[in-house]
């Protein structure tokens, strides 16, 4: 059945619609058909979604084809700028190649008409990706290289490199540049003056020191001075104020450098100022007091027949023979030069023979201070005309119950040249006032390691404003000296058998010293390295002087190996190149363990300490470790750093 009835109003206007939306629709014709130029594209109102706006310009499918675009190498005139912003918007659309693959001149052949509609169409098909490749691919670029393009000046010297070597442009640059600036700005040319702050405090005379320079000298030495009034280190001995005798002296005895200690304590000692001095064992201590010393005696009338009953200028304090001994053997070197005579008396030796030594006088006396408390009580010698007190390893003479002897002697000096107690901040005016001939302000020198609380109260009341010179940290080892820490059980047999291992490995060369806590461990020791081949020696406080003596010199001689010795060689006792410390039983106190591990790492060599600890040895745990945990060049093993720190402090109730 045919259908005659008449076309309703709804379907009318949806048939409008449909021919509406064709009309609007773009036609999308094939490839093939594109190629062979027989197909006819239909293209309908464009519309918003139809057009492809890049950079602000709109581009329509049915525009015309326009002549090739030539890219030229002068720069665009007003006539050329229409041409131009279109070849910049172009750039834009078109990928084109690096400057350096770009030849001079190239030409852009833009696509027809029906080959833009085709693209457009495509690239709202795909996505940002394909439509990359896709503008790439429909561009073609016409590559001309044309000679009268080149703009290379062959005849300009500027630019004929290859007839020139390879720095021969940039030398002909900076020519141009110089010859320039000769005219337009001469002064330019000048090379500004070196400010005196941009040079090393290493490399500038001593006049042109400013505080600045003073305070990095210091930071880099480890020097920290207290006192008010302080006179800055000696950078070097020619640049200090030593008096020349002395001066050639030290430059015959070999000492090239000043130590820390000695660049900051000896200028103060030479403004006949006290000095409190605080630094680590083997440090360069004695040359530090011992110049200011003979310093202070070469102003001095020469002891004669008369004058020489009357004492020794100067006495020097040491709390161990040993140490006492070692200070006389630097003094004589100092002494013998200049015509200064030095005795020690020391015990150990009978009481005629400390006469001998004396009976012909001497501007220097050194002594412990038993034996010396010993001479007074005796009257063999008398202190009148000594006005130069040093007091070397006080704290250790305090340790050793040395006390009221040091405060016997003090009290036994001449009260005539004391200095008064000035507590003003400024200059003392009477540190540099003579009394008339040999009597002279008495100058007071104390060397310690520590500070306790005893030597505070004798440094207030026996010196007069000192300077205090501290290097580096009070009370720590140095960092020349590695610290190693073994648990070994509490066995002599079994720690003999671990030191046996640690010496046969020969990373250590002789000379090396053990040190034990008992003397009885002392001679096991010794035996059991002597059973191994070992040369070894002993020494505590049951050998003789000349026993000890002899064992001291053994070491130094080169003719034994190890010294097996408890804490009476743990302070003073230098001697050269000790390699190894080891403590076979730790020591009861962390400052004995200082001053026992101080053996080795001196001078500025550097030396290993090796501490074999037990559970017996809680006391000392904690500070052990927080000394190794302060060391630069130290290690904390894994056993010692988990060790219960609780056990060893328990809470004061």
């Amino acid at each position: 059945m045919s259908d005659n009835r008449p076309v309703s109003l709804d379907e009318l206007i949806q048939k409008r619609k449909d021919e509406a939306e064709k009309q609007n629709k773009i036609g999308f014709i094939k490839r093939d058909a594109r190629a062979s130029g027989n197909a006819t594209r239909v293209v309908g109102k464009p519309t918003a979604r139809s057009k492809r706006r890049i950079g602000g310009l709109s581009l329509n499918p049915t525009i015309t084809k326009k002549p090739a675009l030539t890219v030229s190498s002068k720069p665009p005139t007003t006539e050329d700028k229409p041409k131009f912003d279109e070849l910049n918007i172009l750039s834009k659309i078109i990928p084109t190649k690096s400057s350096e693959e770009r030849a001079p001149s190239a030409k852009v052949v833009p696509e027809t008409p029906t080959e833009s509609a085709s693209t457009t169409s495509n690239n709202n098909n795909t996505n940002s990706s394909n439509n990359k490749a896709n503008k790439a691919k429909s561009q073609k670029f016409v590559f001309e290289w044309n000679s009268k393009d080149d703009t290379l000046d062959t005849s300009d010297p500027l630019y004929n490199i290859n007839n020139k070597p390879d720095n021969s442009l940039q030398h002909e640059i900076e020519s141009r540049k110089r010859a320039l600036l000769e005219k337009v700005a001469p002064d330019a040319l000048k090379k500004p003056k070196k400010s005196w702050d941009d040079i090393h405090w290493s490399k500038k005379p001593l006049d042109k020191m400013r505080e600045r320079d003073w305070r990095i000298f210091k930071e880099d030495f480890s020097i920290l001075t207290k006192g008010g009034n302080i006179p800055n280190p000696m950078r070097s001995w020619e640049e200090s104020s030593i008096p020349p005798l002395i001066l050639d002296t030290v430059r015959k005895i070999g000492y090239k450098e000043p130590t820390p200690i000695q660049r900051a304590a000896i200028p103060v000692a030479l403004g006949l100022r006290d000095v409190i001095g605080v630094a680590e064992t083997g440090s360069g201590k004695t040359a530090s007091f011992v110049i200011p010393l003979l310093s202070y005696i070469l102003e001095l009338p020469p002891l004669n027949e008369v004058t020489k009953t009357d004492g020794p200028y100067g006495i020097i304090l040491a709390p161990t023979r040993e140490l006492a001994q070692q200070i006389e053997t630097e003094t004589k070197k100092f002494c013998e030069p200049l015509g200064f005579r030095c005795a020690s008396i020391v015990g150990g030796h009978s009481i005629e023979e400390q006469v001998h030594k004396i009976k012909d006088g001497a501007e220097i006396i050194i002594a412990t201070p038993g034996r010396l408390v010993d001479c007074l009580e005796r009257r063999i010698l008398v202190l009148s005309q000594c006005c130069y007190v040093v007091m070397d390893e006080a704290d250790r003479m305090i340790d050793l119950g040395f006390e009221e002897q040091v405060t016997a002697i003090l009290s036994a000096l001449p009260v005539t040249n004391e200095k008064p107690d000035e507590n003003s901040d400024g200059p003392l005016q009477s540190e540099t006032k003579l009394l008339g001939g040999k009597h002279r302000y008495r100058q007071t020198m104390m060397y310690t390691a520590t500070w306790p609380k005893a030597i505070e109260r004798m440094a207030e009341k026996y010196l007069r404003r000192p300077g205090i010179v501290t290097i580096g940290n009070a009370g720590q080892a140095t960092d020349r000296v590695e610290q190693r820490v073994e648990f070994v059980i509490n066995d002599p047999a079994k720690r003999v058998k671990r030191l046996l291992e640690i010496l046969q490995k020969q990373k250590f060369r002789p000379p090396i010293i053990v040190f034990v806590n008992v003397k009885r461990n002392c001679d096991f020791v010794a035996k059991s390295l002597n059973d191994q081949g070992w040369r070894t020696v002993i020494m505590h406080g049951g050998k003789s002087q000349d026993q000890r003596e002899a064992a001291l010199a053994q070491l130094r001689a080169g003719t034994a190996d190890v010294l097996v010795a408890t804490d009476v060689a743990g302070r003073g006792i230098d001697v050269p190149n000790v390699s190894l410390v080891v403590n076979f039983q730790m020591a009861k106190s962390i400052e004995d363990y200082t001053h026992r591990i101080g053996r080795t790492g001196r001078a500025g060599k550097s030396g290993v300490a090796i501490t074999f600890l037990s559970k017996d040895d809680e006391e000392v745990i904690g500070d052990l470790k927080q000394m190794i945990s302060r060391s630069a060049v130290s290690r904390m093993p894994d056993e010692l750093r988990r060790y219960d720190i609780a056990r060893i402090r328990p809470i004061a109730q």
